[in-house]
């Protein structure tokens, strides 16, 4: 190797350990500057290379120690932001926890359809919910005979069109609820108004309606009570809400958000029938004391004292009772249940009541007291797109349509009644239903009656359609034929064709 050759390799070598020694984390100045002096003076290296090198390396310590010491003021002031970036974000965290825990802060859920407006103030939960409806609904009857305590408009021999509610009114619902000393304690208020006039009389806000200028619709304050429990002992109800008897086979009806059955569709009161008298006695929102227990492996078992309700003469054949030496007993057992994809909910329910001070109108014989009993049972199921549910009931003394009404015989003794309805549904589309229903509710003379014109049976057919037209509104199409048959032969039938929307919050 010639010695030119071999002073370039050094120089390369230099070059290399120079730029190593220039680093930031690395600089050996005094080391470099001993090294070119040793090459210089052994000749390795020209005059001119050795300035050259020195003024290159003066020029790279001066760069990299500048360089040096804005890295390290840049790293100082980031890590100084850093830590007042954490300082605020501690700072904001323990605010925001003690504005959580803060009894006068006053936050709301997120809205979820359906399940109203959820707020917290002071560690007490308030919730608004509620559910507004109306319907153009056309009644046709289509011939036969006025049926007493029939539910067909058939013998009416007109047409009549109304813009009414179904068998739901409108409602407002207000909850309050907190848990204290490891009870939860809810107040609940349950305004149910209707869009149509409303008329004086024994049954209320129920009565049907009156169709006249300057009229005013009715409030149905259907719930007013309290509860207090928890998930390990159960929950006790004092004060006014639905019953217990009957519950399901509504809440499972169809036609809760449609229509069904009209009742009287000329002067159109708060609600419409669905299927009550048709399928089920109405349950009723009652007065009570009733507990109902926590969930053991799906089932809940419940029991109260309701306030007792008289005999009442709805199709003016049969006797009245007012006087009660003991409240009104009802009961339930129900199971609910999810296997894969197929939803079970199972029930049965019992009533019991005394009645006494028995008056009827032509009396053959007479007794001083009739204790009405009652029980149900229905099953619920939905598998995917399909849903199936069948219910049934049979009562002495109970009555039909609603509770009591018709029970007793003008004789003063029982009559027997039964019913119950199958319901099937397809959703055709996640937004489409199809519903259809067959329903009836049969009343039976009481021992040594004859009572040609009393109803002998009510029944109906309902086929809907029921499309989400968003998570608040649903549109519903229904058609509905009913038929009232007496113990005599006189009979009527009806169709009905109701369109309407629902909105639930």
């Amino acid at each position: 190797m010639t010695k030119k050759c071999l002073s370039m390799a050094m120089l390369a070598g230099v070059s290399a350990v120079a730029l190593t020694i220039a680093m930031p984390l690395a600089a050996h100045a005094d080391d470099y500057t001993d090294l070119l002096d040793l090459l210089r003076a052994k000749g390795t290296i020209s005059r001119a290379d050795y300035n050259r090198l020195m003024a290159k390396h003066e020029h790279t310590s001066t760069m990299s120690s500048t360089s040096t010491t804005s890295s390290t003021e840049e790293a100082q002031q980031a890590a100084e932001r850093a830590q007042a970036a954490a300082q605020m974000a501690q700072q904001m965290e323990t605010q925001t926890e003690a504005m959580i825990h803060n009894t006068n802060m006053v936050t709301a859920d997120p809205f979820t359809p359906g399940k109203g407006v959820t707020i917290h103030a002071g560690g007490v939960e308030v919730n608004f919910s509620g559910f507004v409806n109306g319907f153009y609904v056309f009644n046709a009857p289509m011939s036969g005979t006025p049926v007493a305590g029939g539910l067909s408009s058939g013998g009416s021999g007109f047409d009549s069109s109304s813009v009414r509610n179904g068998l739901l009114p409108a409602a407002l619902i207000t909850k309050f609820s907190t848990t204290l000393d490891g009870y939860d304690v809810a107040a609940v208020f349950g305004m149910y108004p209707g869009i149509d006039n409303t008329a004086t009389g024994a049954l209320n806000a129920n009565n049907g309606g009156e169709p006249v200028a300057l009229g005013t619709p009715g409030i149905d304050f259907r719930q007013i009570y309290i509860t207090i429990g928890n998930k390990d002992m159960g929950t006790l109800k004092v004060g006014r809400d639905i019953g217990m008897f009957g519950a399901d086979a509504i809440l499972n009806d169809q036609t809760l958000i449609g229509v069904g059955s009209t009742g009287s569709n000329v002067n159109p009161g708060n609600t419409s029938l669905g299927r009550i008298g048709i399928g089920y006695v109405y349950t009723d929102w009652l007065p009570q004391i009733s507990y109902t227990s926590p969930v053991f492996d799906g089932f809940t078992i419940g029991a109260g004292v309701f306030q007792p309700l008289d005999e009442f003469s709805f199709s003016g054949y049969s006797a009245s009772a007012t006087q009660h030496r003991a409240p009104m007993f009802q009961g339930q057992l129900e199971y609910k249940n999810k296997f894969g994809d197929l939803t079970t909910h199972l029930w049965a329910d019992f009533l019991v009541q005394p009645q006494a001070n028995i008056i009827g109108t032509g009396l053959v014989e007479s007794t001083s007291s009739v204790t009405a009993v009652a029980g149900d049972g229905g099953l619920s199921l939905n598998y995917g797109e399909l849903g199936f549910v069948v219910y049934g009931y049979r009562g002495n003394g109970l009555g039909s349509t609603a509770l009591f009404f018709d029970g007793i015989a003008p004789n003063g003794k029982a009559r027997d009644s039964e019913g119950g309805y199958v319901q099937g549904s397809w959703n055709m589309t996640p937004k489409l239903k199809l519903v259809g229903s067959y329903g009836e509710s049969s009343l039976y003379q009481a021992p040594g009656e004859v009572n040609p014109l009393l109803v002998r049976r009510n029944e109906s057919e309902v086929g809907g359609l029921y499309y989400t037209l968003n998570p608040w509104m649903t549109l519903v199409g229904e058609y509905t034929h009913t038929m009232s048959y007496a113990h005599g032969g006189d009979q009527a039938s009806d169709n009905t064709f109701a369109l309407g929307t629902i909105l639930m919050f």
